[in-house]
């Protein structure tokens, strides 16, 4: 096992990089826990902040070098590559701007002669994803280190350049040695550092199967996880939903970043079959207008998926559901041309007992589902192991929200597909993990909330 650079677009390899030895692996362990015991930990809020506030100035003064990033390893088309930037560099700034208040001691009521004090507990080991290369990483980075924590990183094997770029980010900002630390490691090493009782906390992105050994190894050893793992989001358009809006959120929601992403809409439930006929015509017909192509080009909406391998599971799945009685309404095949791509699909008439059903398509896969009611609507929207996001239509906000209360996910979306922000808490429930990111709940996970209490 190695990092390696491929270029996504073509499915040509561009560059290696090696495994760190285990004596690398510790001796950063070695140096990040004695930074944190001895220097960072103990930085005023304010000094840390600054270096975090420097790291988005940076960020921002060379977004044309971290875009080009985006585009290579992750095949991001470009305009999209930028969205990416600028809402790390907003999370950067947020934390650096809120983390004082959100550290400040705070009073107990009731209690006039105690007190809760905020405290970092010390090395964070995170492990990241590809699909969001920065935006991933500054969820834990900048709400950490503003905390006082430090930061070991082990990034994707796939995107190893952006794994770099992302620490030199902070060592131009001014971070000493240890505060944030990129690790080229096998998971084998990670386990082991997981292991290692210095490391106090572990977060992780990823599959549930990598959740669920992630979760157990760092509850074998007694220290707190957060995990932020798969999600088969639906949107459920109700009757008063208009469907011109409803059609280009869906769209969108589906395709961006080629339909890689946690919280994209993955399946549709529309109310009213009358609906869903107009609803699955004009989808097919915006499905046909997407250009799949060079994510450089300012026309293409899709660009390539990550990998072969991503490419070639994403195919079979396409399979299994049209062998089960899916009807492929639109797309299905993989793009004839260089590099992984594969058409916008849009999959209607899957059943119960079709695979498709449960489970998540990590790419321009829509599943579309018509039903006759509101409550039809609810079972297929909660049918899955998965609870991270989701998204519900309908002209009339107030029953919307009513909807949005019956649906089993952590975050609930009303008339829009997406709506980022750094102050927005990102998680969910059932099978896709626990813990939040981002918000003041996000710099909370990793914190003693220590009580004091004076007895006078």
């Amino acid at each position: 096992m190695s990092f390696r650079t491929i270029n996504l677009a073509t499915g040509e390899f561009v560059k290696e990089f090696p495994l760190q030895s285990g004596d690398e692996e510790f001796a950063a362990l070695d140096t990040a826990a004695r930074l944190y015991r001895e220097d960072w930990k103990l930085r005023p809020v304010a000094e840390r902040a600054r270096i975090v506030v420097r790291a988005a100035e940076i960020l921002r003064e060379k977004r044309d070098e971290y875009v080009e990033y985006l585009t290579l390893e992750m095949g991001k088309v470009t305009r999209f590559g930028y969205f990416e930037v600028d809402l790390v560099a907003d999370i950067l700034d947020y934390y650096a701007g809120h983390g004082e208040k959100f550290l400040a001691e705070k009073e107990l009521p009731g209690e006039p002669d105690a007190k809760l004090i905020t405290e970092p507990i010390g090395v964070i080991l995170a492990i990241e994803p590809w699909n969001f290369p920065y935006y991933q990483l500054a969820r834990v980075a900048a709400s950490q280190l503003v905390a006082g924590n430090v930061v070991l990183m082990k990034h994707a094997e796939s995107v190893p350049q952006f794994a770099l770029a992302f620490a030199r980010l902070f060592q131009e900002a001014g971070a000493p040695q240890g505060a944030y630390t990129n690790l080229f490691c096998s998971i084998e090493q990670i386990g082991k550092l997981v292991d290692d009782f210095r490391v106090r906390g572990v977060t992780l992105t990823g599959s549930e199967r990598a959740g669920t050994a992630v979760g157990e190894r760092a509850g074998r050893n007694l220290k707190k996880a957060v995990l932020e793992l798969g999600g088969s989001d639906p949107a459920l358009i109700l009757d008063g939903a208009p469907l011109d809006h409803a059609v280009e959120q869906v769209v969108m929601g589906r395709t961006y970043n080629s339909g890689q992403g946690c919280v994209n809409i993955k399946r549709v439930i529309v109310v009213g079959r009358e609906r869903g006929a107009q609803m699955l015509a004009a989808l097919e017909e915006r499905f046909a207008e997407i250009k799949v192509g060079d994510p450089k080009d300012e026309d293409t909406q899709v660009g390539p998926l990550s990998s072969e391998r991503a490419l070639e599971g994403l195919l079979r799945q396409i399979q299994e559901a049209k062998d089960a009685g899916g009807r492929i309404v639109h797309g299905g095949n993989r793009v004839d041309r260089p590099g992984f791509y594969v058409e916008p699909t849009i999959i209607t008439d899957i059943t119960e007992d079709n695979p498709l059903y449960h489970e998540e398509a990590f790419g321009p896969v829509l599943s579309f589902y018509v039903v006759d009611s509101e409550d039809e609507a609810i079972r297929p929207a909660n049918a899955t192991r998965f609870g991270l996001g989701s998204y519900v239509f309908d002209a009339d906000i107030d029953h919307a929200q009513q909807v949005a209360t019956r649906i089993e996910a952590g975050m609930v979306y009303i008339n829009s597909c997406f709506a980022d922000s750094p102050s927005l808490p990102f998680g969910g429930v059932k099978n896709s993990g626990f813990g939040r990111e981002l918000a003041e709940f996000g710099i909370g996970e990793f914190l003693n909330r220590k009580m004091v209490k004076i007895a006078r």
